[in-house]
């Protein structure tokens, strides 16, 4: 775990003791602080009996202490604690400022926090990838992998690599990031904020924070544009940048196989920004991005068979995140004569009606299987543009474009929909479609990773 003189003699209250809850408690015990804590589950509290003092931080008197630990969950627009807290002018926060209060006692290092409405996740595997490819030392944390306070510190020369939702930046309040990434921002969380205008000042507060280092920003997006105008009349202690990938650049998008569509493409600009910034050359960032292997159920390439791809992008649970998979796939000339080459998977519970943003890319498609409760309503709208089958299951959707799609082809799960009609989560539904094409192809997951990451069976 991470441990500082930060905390020494101080007192904190920590509400919640799930993941990043109970990491903290363990780094401010180890740090020499008095702890107050709570979980509603006996279970959570269990591993902390006699340690600390145990009991409701909201039922507690709080003078002197340093702050109350609060869950990313918490929303502090509605939860008592948040009045509680003024009642004895004691900060909120979470367990990224605490981090962000530990790194005076942290070897040399640097810190990259990386936010935006979408791509977080992938953004920030991609540039630990990219990072632990070329030999330097690196960890990822926050709104991923474990809490970044339960993990031991790098060694000098390493990178703190943080994915930052606008609930950890809320809670946040001196991390200053070498270098600080702004991806996009679109309506979301709106019932934790005034409005979108609150949100999108929210996400703007991790750049708010930076001194000096770089700012990565995707002015292509009008309202990161608006806050790139905002930090240089301010003049902004940090270098606004992003670089583009472009014909010359020394890049090629068609190299990256976990990395296609225009939204990974931002994605890969964002790394690349990055990496470049932290001293990388071209060729160590190439080389990773070829090698990323993608996120689960974040178009993943789940395997190659009879020359036809099968993604799994299941976490496509509305139209504007099925969107950039189709455009992913468009018809290339080189292949099958430029015909059309996805066989879409659609369908679910639905969120909106229509195919909205998904409209764009119909001319993408050479047919579609729906499913779910939405199935009928889809096929429907797509009947007399394109080839359509009402599948209804989703491995009877598979076995059927299993069957149509040809060499070259793709087969996309990409369903536009939430899940919960069939599957309990989006994961669940990811892992039966990997579960039905190993069964059809009849290849194992290993066979699958491989054929996935460099041919065709």
């Amino acid at each position: 775990m991470i441990a500082s003189s930060a905390f020494a003699g101080k007192k904190y209250a920590v509400l919640g003791l799930a993941r990043s809850g109970a990491a903290t408690v363990e780094t401010l015990l180890a740090s020499g602080a008095e702890v107050l804590a709570w979980d509603r589950q006996d279970n959570a509290r269990a591993p902390f009996d006699g340690l600390v003092e145990m009991g409701d931080p909201l039922e507690a008197d709080l003078t002197g202490f340093d702050g109350i630990v609060v869950s990313p969950g918490v929303p502090l627009n509605t939860h008592p604690i948040v009045e509680h807290a003024k009642k004895f002018t004691v900060p909120v926060v979470g367990d990224i400022e605490l981090f962000a209060l530990t790194r005076k006692d942290l070897p040399a290092h640097k810190v990259v926090g990386i936010t935006g409405t979408n791509g977080k996740s992938t953004t920030t595997a991609l540039v630990h990838h990219i990072l632990k490819g070329a030999g330097v030392p690196a960890t990822l944390g926050g709104n991923i992998g474990l809490p970044i306070l339960g993990q031991d510190p790098l060694p000098e020369g390493g990178v703190y690599v943080l994915e930052l939702s606008s609930y950890q930046i809320d809670l946040t309040y001196t991390l200053d990031c070498e270098v600080a990434i702004l991806l996009n921002i679109t309506p979301d969380h709106l019932d934790r904020y005034d409005g979108f205008e609150g949100y999108a000042a929210s996400k703007a507060h991790l750049l708010e924070m930076q001194t000096s280092g770089v700012a990565v920003l995707n002015e292509q997006d009008e309202r990161v544009a608006a806050i790139a105008d905002r930090l240089r009349a301010k003049g902004h202690g940090a270098r606004i940048a992003w670089d583009h990938v472009h014909a010359g650049s020394g890049f090629d998008q068609a190299d990256w196989p976990s990395l296609q569509g225009p939204h990974n493409l931002e994605n890969a600009e964002a790394a690349i920004t990055t990496c470049t910034a932290l001293g990388l050359d071209a060729a160590q960032i190439a080389q990773g991005l070829q090698s990323f292997p993608g996120l689960p159920h974040r178009m993943e390439r789940v395997t190659v068979h009879d020359g036809v791809l099968y993604v799994n992008d299941s976490k496509a649970t509305n139209q504007a995140s099925a969107a950039p998979a189709l455009a992913a796939y468009p018809p290339d000339q080189a292949i099958n004569d430029g015909a059309p080459r996805i066989h879409w998977i659609v369908g679910g519970l639905p969120k909106e009606p229509g195919l909205q943003e998904c409209e764009a890319y119909v001319g993408n498609l050479a047919a579609a299987y729906t499913i779910g409760e939405a199935g009928s309503a889809f096929a429907a709208e797509l009947e007399g543009r394109v080839p359509v089958e009402n599948a209804e299951l989703l491995s009877e959707a598979v076995k059927r474009a299993m069957d149509r799609a040809q060499p070259g082809e793709v087969v996309l799960l990409s369903p536009a929909c939430a899940s919960f009609d069939q599957f309990r989560d989006y994961e669940r539904r990811g892992e039966y479609f990997r579960q039905v094409v190993a069964a059809l192809t009849g290849a194992s997951p290993e066979i699958q990773a491989a054929l996935a990451a460099g041919g065709s069976a």
